[in-house]
């Protein structure tokens, strides 16, 4: 089935998605955290009074109206994509994927975009705690919107609450509940709006930081990073949580990531968490030679994070491919054979039921049945090909949690600089601040780049493999709207930063 699959077209439809979701998530995790300071702002604008507060306010307003019209067009482009270029992934599983879609159009999306409106426009033509309400609904809406797409996502990392249906050959829902209540869910949902929220932060007080160096504005911006410093310090506290209960997810869920996160080839007991390190750049995963050129690690840590016990066993790469009876791993090799059997068994059971054979169907079914977890292996050829990139994915990993570490520190430096009223002095700080902001971005994309190439070569986590959900089209065709895309999406950004830009040196009103 898959021999006939131009691989031209798997790579361009992999790069066109990646395209759009990177500049995507470029404009959404501002969207996202934005919306909760803006609402925090105006809380005490509507208890203090303060005219200053209510200013401070519509500024931030103003700038998240901009990042909200550009990311929204992103994320509809996505969505169209699943039926454009990923039309057998959305056969196979549309039952299941579409309906925390669909809920997100009908509930968090339509919720946002009717407050959205008061919020902006109706500044004295509502009561004060209307409008207030309003502004939080836009923020609760944000993440309800965030938090369909990412269950989505994450029934991707681990598929759940469904059933295969051999006669139409597709996956049915069978418990919603079990969908949306997944823990990869719930955990992928705190971890990624826990990045928004950070990058948010980071983004109020790196303007703000130029508001200080330019020695403008100075009580407004001052109020904006007081506020912001906390958010962002207790977000990245809770980003931190949250990322050791994603380690945790993918440790028991997804092996195969976990192992080219850390750079496991080998499995073992009390296995330690590679705090740096750096691959051997000519590393082969069936030589035995050195892989690290130099490593530092915690003894026993990864083993802890992800059983919570030093002495658990965390399989590496090594076990994966090639099996580890003592710990009932079995082979890449077995599970490409028992796929295979699978899909066989799903074509006589097809083929007995036009026939009106019963018996034979029935039969066919059953071993079907009993090899359908293996089923995505079945459309693999190479052992090795269950194993994602390692040093794209060992050093996004590794990125993300540095930066991670760094965004706690820098947060918790700003507060008291901020508190005991040093900040503006010390502009050395200021300039790290605005610095800083791109990192988030670097941060929140290498955890995309962990979370979707760490999952390779998986669509559906031992379901459906990439190669087998892409479409039936032409590969110029996936190219021409690559380019296409590229440029559009970099004329939006380069708009969106203009406009941000020109909105910024315009400045708060004194």
């Amino acid at each position: 089935m898959i021999e006939h699959i131009d691989l031209s077209v798997v790579n361009w439809s992999r790069a066109q998605f990646a395209l759009t979701a990177i500049y995507h998530w470029l404009f959404v995790p501002i969207t996202l955290g934005l919306s909760f300071i803006i609402a925090i702002m105006e809380s005490i604008y509507l208890k203090t009074g303060s005219d200053v507060w209510k200013k401070i306010t519509k500024f931030w307003m103003n700038l998240f109206g901009i990042n909200f019209a550009i990311g929204a067009a992103t994320g509809i482009i996505l969505e169209f994509e699943f039926g454009t270029n990923w039309s057998k992934y959305s056969w196979f599983v549309g039952d299941i994927f579409g309906a925390p879609l669909a809920t997100e159009g009908i509930m968090a999306f339509f919720l946002e975009t009717a407050f959205i409106i008061i919020m902006f426009f109706g500044w004295n033509k509502v009561g004060k705690r209307f409008h207030l309400l309003s502004t939080w609904l836009v923020a609760i809406g944000a993440s309800l919107s965030a938090l369909w797409i990412l269950v989505a996502n994450a029934w991707m990392q681990y598929p759940v609450g469904m059933h295969f249906n051999p006669d139409t050959a597709r996956n049915e829902m069978v418990s919603f509940k079990e969908v949306i209540l997944s823990p990869v869910a719930i955990n992928k949902f705190f971890h990624t709006i826990s990045s928004g929220f950070v990058i948010s932060a980071l983004f109020v007080i790196a303007v703000s930081s130029w508001f200080l160096l330019k020695n403008r504005n100075i009580i407004q911006a001052t109020k904006s990073i007081k506020i912001t410093s906390i958010f962002g310090l207790a977000t990245s506290l809770m980003l931190a949580y949250t990322g050791d209960g994603s380690a945790r997810m993918i440790t028991q869920k997804q092996p195969a990531k976990l192992a080219a996160c850390e750079g496991l080839f080998y499995g073992k007991k009390e296995a330690g968490l590679i705090v740096f390190g750096l691959l051997n750049p000519n590393i082969n995963i069936n030589d035995t030679g050195k892989k690290f050129i130099f490593k530092a690690e915690i003894p026993k840590m990864l083993s802890f994070l992800g059983f919570r016990s030093a002495q658990a066993f965390v399989p590496g790469i090594n076990d994966l491919i090639k099996g580890n009876d003592k710990e009932k791993i079995l082979s890449a090799t077995d599970k490409i054979s028992k796929g295979k059997i699978a899909i066989n068994a799903l074509a006589l059971y097809k083929k007995a039921k036009m026939q009106k054979n019963p018996h034979l169907a029935d039969s066919a079914r059953k071993v079907f049945e009993l090899n359908y977890p293996y089923f995505g292996y079945g459309f693999l050829n190479n052992p090795q090909s269950i194993i994602p990139n390692v040093p794209i994915t060992f050093y996004s990993f590794h990125i993300m949690v540095g930066l991670g570490f760094y965004f706690i520190a820098l947060f918790l430096l700003i507060l008291v600089l901020a508190y005991k009223r040093k900040l503006i002095n010390k502009r050395y700080i200021l300039w790290i601040s605005i610095i800083s902001l791109p990192l988030g971005f670097l941060a929140s994309q290498a955890g995309w780049i962990v979370t979707e190439m760490g999952r390779q070569p998986w669509a559906i986590q031992d379901i459906l493999p990439t190669i087998a959900a892409v479409s039936n089209i032409d590969a110029s065709s996936v190219m021409i709207t690559f380019f296409l895309f590229a440029l559009i999406f970099t004329t939006l950004l380069i708009a969106e930063i203009k406009i941000m830009l020109s909105q910024i040196k315009k400045g708060m009103p004194e």
